[in-house]
């Protein structure tokens, strides 16, 4: 089933804004060789399915040459494709015949850092005077030997590095193998926007930053102070990372320009970019990102990938991104192949079918562009990986309270056959049983599955001005309903109104009375004078009066 070339405005200068992603993880969306690992050629034999749920932008997280300790984000050449991924030549493939069905290519871009194996970093290890010896973050020890602050690593412990070459310090914001380049030197800022047009000229409409926010450092290495109010939401507990308020070894002010050195590169190919931002206070740094048009047209947080699924938090991070934003735009990510799946992060280990539609109907009617993760469409929950099979050094390091990431990232399951139809061979993670229930060939043709929800649900946006570029305003609600509007101009207010809860409700809405009920949004609930009835995991949209 492939969808009709009839989706955003492509001329329309911020097209984004009515765009929704959709996120690939290459390394478990389809194997063609039989060695167990997704590639670019299973990518390219999928991309009609992807086509078929009406989504514009196809995001595929990194294919460079890497090392794979941090499976791909940690780089060793960011102009060519690792060998177990394929070809430029199949990459070029892949996004010839994307652009065939109207869909866009965005691929992962990580400049903070690279591999230890990348050459600029065994040219600047080498010596204290050679050509790039000042392309990474080098440091003296402290007078006792220790490192030159208190900064930590996200994966666990200091982020500074002992080097016996250069006997120096070198620092990782990530893992030890992933140096931090020196934006500082203007060359480094050069070399990744060369790299990038690389990639440009070869048609990528788009890019996603990794890590945006981790660029530049302090010259001064001042130490962080402590936490006044630890981050608990987006880091976890376990890991001290959270202990510390970082303003030193992040989101610094430096950043800003260089963002605006990489828009002109951009606009000058009219592509557009999405950053990923971790901070002490992501929302603030989204809205500076995506500020004044000339910057990053989008920008992402970990505000909504967290534990946390209330009416009131959810509605918090929307307004307060909505208070602080000066023409900015946010891209509301429910999941990704960094946390836990949202079907069992919000829903329980027994999240019905009714719950994952309910919220992809809740993240398609927030203001901004959504992003959605592989598998999500068709409902999967996190997959249980034993300890004995783990590959994710965050989660080894942090087991067993922290198990990783690998639990959002087993392959997908596109048969009920053997391995899901992911690979001929012995897949680098295991298929998950549940998924192999949910696989997109069951739900295929179904029209009560999430796989069907999700291709009308998108069709029906898709016609709304409102739902895809419209203001947003919240109604006070008692948990666990979130109710909103949207309106546009010259169209019809819409209000929408959501349970996220798993027993029914009503709740009175004025704003209700004498609404229209809307059609075609396929999730139940009803209004009878202001009072909105949900069942479980329910919805309703209506024309306000």
């Amino acid at each position: 089933m492939t969808k009709q070339l009839t989706q955003v405005s492509p001329h329309a200068q911020d097209w984004y804004r009515e765009a929704i992603i959709y996120q690939v993880y290459p390394r478990s969306f389809n194997d063609t060789n039989g060695d167990g690992i997704g590639d670019i050629p299973g990518i390219t034999a999928k991309l009609d399915y992807i086509a078929s749920l009406g989504v514009d932008i196809v995001w595929i997280s990194p294919y460079f040459k890497s090392p794979m300790k941090d499976f791909g984000y940690d780089i060793a050449d960011y102009c060519d494709v690792d060998p177990m991924f394929g070809t430029l030549a199949d990459f070029d493939a892949m996004v010839a015949r994307a652009h065939s069905l109207g869909l866009k290519i965005m691929i992962d871009q990580v400049m903070a850092h690279t591999a230890e194996e990348h050459a600029w970093f065994k040219e600047s290890r080498a010596s204290r005077d050679n050509p790039k010896a000042d392309w990474y973050v080098w440091s003296d020890p402290a007078p006792d030997g220790n490192p030159p602050n208190n900064w930590m690593s996200v994966f666990g412990g200091s982020s500074w590095q002992w080097d016996t070459r250069r006997r120096q310090y070198y620092l990782h914001n990530f893992l030890v193998s992933q140096p931090q380049l020196n934006f500082h030197n203007p060359e480094v800022q050069q070399a990744h926007l060369d790299a990038l047009r690389f990639w440009l000229e070869r048609g990528v409409d788009g890019i996603r930053l990794d890590a945006c926010n981790f660029h530049f450092h302090d010259l001064e290495l001042r130490s962080n102070p402590p936490a006044v109010n630890r981050d608990t939401a987006t880091v976890s507990d376990v890991n001290p990372y959270g202990m510390q308020a970082h303003v030193y070894d992040k989101s610094r002010p430096e950043n800003l320009p260089f963002l605006q050195k990489l828009r002109v590169l951009l606009d000058e190919y009219k592509a557009v970019a999405i950053g990923e931002v971790g901070a002490d206070d992501s929302l603030a740094v989204m809205a500076e990102y995506t500020a004044d048009g000339d910057k990053l047209q989008m920008a992402y947080s970990f505000n909504l990938l967290v534990p946390t699924c209330s009416s009131h938090y959810i509605r918090k991070q929307v307004e307060n991104f909505e208070a602080r934003v000066k023409g900015g735009w946010a891209s509301w990510s429910v999941g990704n192949h960094d946390v836990q799946r949202v079907a069992t992060r919000w829903g329980g280990p027994s999240a019905p079918v009714a719950f994952a539609k309910m919220i992809l109907a809740m993240q398609l009617s927030l203001k901004g562009t959504p992003c959605l993760y592989q598998g999500d469409e068709l409902a999967f929950a996190e997959a249980d990986v034993p300890f004995e099979l783990l590959q994710d050094p965050y989660g080894i390091t942090f087991w067993p309270e922290f198990k990783g990431r690998d639990g959002c990232r087993t392959p997908m399951a596109w048969t009920t056959g053997a391995n899901g139809g992911f690979t001929e061979g012995k897949p680098w993670l295991p298929v998950s049983p549940d998924h192999l229930a949910k696989a997109a060939s069951v739900q295929e043709g179904d029209e009560g599955s999430s796989l069907e929800f999700t291709r009308k649900f998108i069709a029906w946006r898709r016609k709304l001005p409102q739902l895809t570029r419209g203001a947003i305003q919240f109604f006070d609600t008692p948990e666990p309903v979130l109710a909103l509007r949207r309106d546009a101009e010259g169209e019809r207010g819409i209000i929408a109104v959501f349970n996220l809860g798993a027993e029914p409700v009503s709740c009175a809405l004025p704003q209700a009375v004498g609404a229209e009920q809307m059609e075609g949004y396929g999730l139940p609930g009803t209004v009878v004078d202001g009072q909105v009835r949900l069942p479980a995991f329910g919805a309703w949209f209506g024309y306000a009066r």
